[in-house]
């Protein structure tokens, strides 16, 4: 599993055109019409390749009436670039990396979940703020099997333990990568590919 999400990710950048539609979003947001223009290819070429950039999460889409706008997915293209790092050398990784957890990083963890999480462990509200949410988020899948299919309902019921909003926590968890979704089940992802809160500034 781990390797395919990295694969994944390389293949998504391993086209030229794919490469330069993101060096032309990283200016800002555009529409399809327009990437077509700048690149000098079809809308059909611009909607193919931004498919496969979005399927590895580095773009993002929204719909205005007919006309659809991308976006750089700025987080993710900057995690994914460490993400086969981090597979190659998790083992060395683990041996020190954890033990060695700054401890700044480790107080700020401790006190976010304090003030997020009541004394019987329900979330008080989820956090605005994007490393606040990933450290709740984090906390609150590594609670969950690791290997182990989740049905949606079953997740549900596992997030409501935590807070009512379910359906926005479960995208949560999708959008971030700690878990996958496929034909309705859930599994968790690897903690290499997590979005990581402490490389946040």
């Amino acid at each position: 599993m781990q390797l395919d999400k990295v694969v994944n990710y390389h293949k998504a950048l391993a086209d030229p055109t794919r490469i330069r539609l993101l060096i032309l979003l990283a200016e800002g947001e555009l529409n399809g019409q327009v990437l077509a223009e700048k690149l000098g290819v079809t809308p059909a070429t611009v909607t193919h390749h931004a498919a496969k950039l979005r399927e590895a999460s580095l773009i993002n889409e929204r719909r205005d009436k007919n006309t659809i706008y991308f976006s750089l997915n700025d987080y993710f293209i900057k995690n994914g670039s460490h993400a086969a790092a981090n597979l190659i050398y998790r083992t060395s990784n683990q041996k020190g990396g954890e033990e060695q957890m700054n401890e700044e990083l480790d107080r700020m963890k401790k006190s976010v979940i304090k003030n997020f999480f009541t004394a019987n462990g329900q979330l008080k509200s989820i956090p605005a703020q994007l490393k606040k949410k990933l450290i709740v988020l984090e906390y609150m899948v590594s609670q969950l099997e690791k290997g182990r299919k989740y049905t949606e309902k079953e997740l549900n019921e596992f997030i409501k333990g935590f807070h009512q909003d379910f359906a926005t926590i479960r995208r949560e968890f999708i959008m971030h990568q700690f878990m996958f979704r496929e034909s309705e089940i859930y599994e968790l992802n690897p903690q290499e590919i997590w979005a990581k809160w402490d490389s946040l500034s």
